[in-house]
């Protein structure tokens, strides 16, 4: 079980992981070990996921869902698999964990008369005094 939030769990069975050969340097061992983990998170099969955080999360996770649904998370920091798995566990948490946040709704908002004046007088005023700065000869 992967608790991310208090009311969200996901069973190790909603994903699948694939152990690959990491890519950048590391000499011999990155050609012959394969400690990078590819970790497969299926998003519209998944019972755990409430509706409104399944859209915010196929929204943030942009081209790392394929056409099937499936979310990849790739992890290939560290030089362990344990360690890699961890930590694309831990992406996939945070993925989950930024979607399960509900943003906080937009209110309109209306400036209040005094500042609209205060706004336009100040814009007047500016433009006399660049009318004032300007050459006599400028205004013909």
């Amino acid at each position: 079980m992967l608790r991310i939030t208090p009311d969200i769990t996901l069973d190790e069975s909603e994903f699948e992981e694939q152990f690959v050969r990491a890519s950048g340097p590391g000499g011999q061992n990155v050609n012959k070990v394969s400690t990078a983990v590819q970790l497969r998170f299926n998003v519209f099969a998944s019972p755990a996921l409430p509706w409104d955080v399944r859209q915010r999360l196929i929204r943030l996770a942009g081209n790392r869902i394929n056409s099937a649904g499936e979310l990849i998370v790739t992890a290939q920091r560290y030089r362990t698999q344990a360690q890699n798995r961890a930590d694309a566990r831990e992406k996939l948490a945070g993925l989950v964990r930024a979607a399960a946040h509900r943003p906080k709704p937009r209110r309109k908002t209306r400036l209040s008369t005094a500042v609209k004046r205060r706004r336009l007088e100040t814009k007047r005023r500016r433009g006399q005094l660049k009318r004032a700065r300007r050459h006599p000869a400028d205004e013909a």
